[in-house]
Order: C-alpha cells, then structure tokens, then sequence
C-alpha cells in the first residue's frame, strides 16, 4: 500500500517547507508529491524550487505559470511578488564559473516550471491545483456548497479522488454537499470505497488561510486521507520578506494570523 504526502502552495516559504518535510519523514511515505504554487509570495521560490523538483511529480500553479507569463487577476502585492520571483529565477547573467553555474541552476528551475502538467491521473485518482475544471485556476471555495449546479458539474469530472490546492483552506467537500475540514475528519477520513467522489484540498504548505497559521498537508495511503498541521518559525520567515524590498511586508505579517 502506498503512502503519500501531498503538499500544495508552498509560495517561496521554505523555512515552512523544511518543517513540513521533517514531519513527512516521520511518516513512513512512500513519496511526496506537489500540487503547484511552489513560488509566489514567499522570499526563497530557487531553493524551495530546488527541492520540490525532487519530488515524485509537480503539477502547475497559477503563481508558478504566473513566473513565466503574465499574471492575471493578482492583487497588487501579488503580482509585485510575482514580477520579483521572476526576477529571482532569472537572474543567471555573468562570465565567471560561479555565475555559469547560477545560469544552470535558473535554466533548470525554468525549464522545470515550463514542463509542468496542468494535472496528473493515477488510475482514479486526479491531482490538479485547482479543480477538475479548471486545473490551473478555479477556486472552489467552502462556501461553494451552497452551489449546487457548480458543485454537481466538478463532481462529475471527477472520477473518484481528487486532490486540490489553491484556495489554501484545507477540507474534504463531499457528493451530499458537505464540507469537512480537518478537525472534522481528526482521525483520518475514509476514501476506500471506489463508487465515491470526494474532492480533497490539502490546504497550503506556506500561507495557511484557514485561520490556523500552522502549514498544512495531507497523507494519503489509498484507504484514508490523513491531514497534518505543523508548526514552522513564522517569524523566519517574516524577516526574510521584510528584507527584500519588492515585496510587500503584508505578505509576512498575515502569516501569523493563518490569513
């Protein structure tokens, strides 16, 4: 039986990424996976990057299609963080062996970003970011359990799991239109029967929004989902974008309320 660790929306945090991977190596997972958004907001998006591309497989983000085209529909301080971490993957000019190695390092942080699938299917099980329908963009929120019509077509994409990121608000929304968030499911939720169609989100490794500031991820191990919450240093975290100046020091300070 495979057990896996599934992280979403890690935005360039990487002191909450390490703290994720020591909890994951307590586990005993079989691999990690990604569900995209590896860069954006966050002060460090090479070298969280750098180890997520480590993983068992990546799906794309809209922040990390976002570093290399055109952001649409960001806020401002989001797409000032966006236009910086692109900043950051493309800065490999220079002559000497150090900055020749730098260029190779950007190359293949881009041509990983470029190469990402917009969803991934294993047998029943699709990985996306952000919906069956729209994998690389389309929220679906807790409160769209109140739409029944938009809810009824995402279920049908569906083919038995799905596992999703985006909105950072980790919970399990249900055919009967429910949503359970971790503390409903505490003891794990079960998936095993196949004739079910649930849509998982695993909430968000480096901007939690769920009011809980600790970073949040899933186990799966093909009969139950398991949701962790872990702690990391926020406050690391926050001085780190409080010195770099292209970003907006908003983008720290809510981690501390899980907004």
């Amino acid at each position: 039986m495979t057990r896996t660790a599934i992280l979403s929306d890690i935005h360039g945090n990487l002191t909450a990424l390490r703290a994720v991977l020591e909890h994951v190596q307590t586990q005993q997972v079989d691999r990690i996976v990604c569900l995209g958004d590896v860069v954006g907001y966050g002060p460090q998006p090479c070298e969280c990057l750098d180890v997520v591309m480590e993983f068992a497989f990546c799906v794309l983000g809209n922040h990390d299609s976002s570093a290399l085209f055109d952001p649409e529909g960001f806020n401002a301080a989001a797409e000032q963080a966006i236009f910086w971490t692109r900043s950051k993957l493309e800065n490999h000019a220079g002559e000497s062996a150090e900055d020749s190695g730098h260029a190779n390092a950007s190359r293949r942080r881009l041509d990983f970003l470029c190469a990402l699938p917009r969803t991934i299917r294993e047998e029943n099980i699709l990985f996306v970011h952000g919906s069956p329908r729209g994998p690389t963009n389309e929220y679906v929120m807790p409160e769209d359990i109140q739409n029944s019509k938009k809810m009824e077509k995402l279920f049908s994409l569906v083919p038995h799991l799905c596992f999703q990121g985006h909105t950072h608000v980790p919970g399990i929304f249900t055919t009967d239109l429910q949503f359970l968030r971790p503390n409903d499911v505490a003891e794990g939720y079960d998936v095993s029967d196949p004739s079910a169609r649930l849509m998982i989100n695993v909430g968000s490794v480096g901007q939690p929004r769920d009011l809980d500031p600790r970073s949040c991820y899933v186990i799966y191990d093909q009969q139950q989902v398991f949701f962790h919450r872990v702690e990391y240093d926020i406050e690391d975290t926050i001085a780190k974008i409080e010195a770099e100046t292209e970003l907006d020091n908003f983008l720290g300070y809510r981690l501390r309320d899980g907004r």
